[in-house]
């Protein structure tokens, strides 16, 4: 079913409301908050039209792409969870899914027997150079926002990003 526009922002409403319930001290970042999760909803659902012809969720995607510029087209799998910033098991079911579809291999860390290697398949490679091009093309290509404002954005989160202890 179509989604209908409305004729009003209702996040510009619910700032009015919270301002009016007398929250105002909250209100702008009640404001930013719920804007950056409909934004969230608006570029994940363009993110999964972009690669759904590839079979790709964006986990899987960034992984594909950790791979493929890593040196070797090899990492393991801790250090995937550590750059991706996901837990231990998220990547193991990824991993899973890559395995199942051919697009990796799992492979024995040559000094370590604790450590399991991805290893980015030719099958792999593939696939993400194909759909770079689309999520490129549909999703990071089509922000709706001017370089300086792109930045700025881009700032003010690593901003809030770092100060959560994302990276030091």
């Amino acid at each position: 079913m179509p989604r209908r526009t409305l004729p009003f922002d209702p996040i510009v409403e619910a700032r009015k409301n919270w301002e009016n319930a007398g929250w105002s001290d909250a209100a702008a970042g009640m404001a930013l908050v719920t804007s950056v999760m409909r934004a969230h909803q608006i570029l994940l659902a363009r993110v999964d039209a972009s690669l759904g012809p590839f079979n790709l969720s964006f986990a899987r995607y960034e992984v594909l792409m950790l791979l493929s510029f890593s040196r070797t087209g090899r990492l393991p799998l801790g250090k995937i969870g550590q750059r991706l910033q996901v837990h231990p098991a998220s990547v193991t079911n990824v991993i899973d899914r890559l395995e199942r579809d051919g697009l990796v291999r799992r492979l024995p860390h040559p000094s370590d027997q604790r450590t399991t290697l991805a290893a980015i398949t030719p099958s792999g490679r593939k696939a993400a150079k194909l759909a770079t091009e689309a999520v490129n093309r549909d999703v990071f290509e089509q922000t709706e926002l001017g370089e300086k404002p792109l930045q700025q954005l881009f700032e003010g989160l690593a901003n809030l990003r770092h100060s959560a202890g994302d990276f030091t």
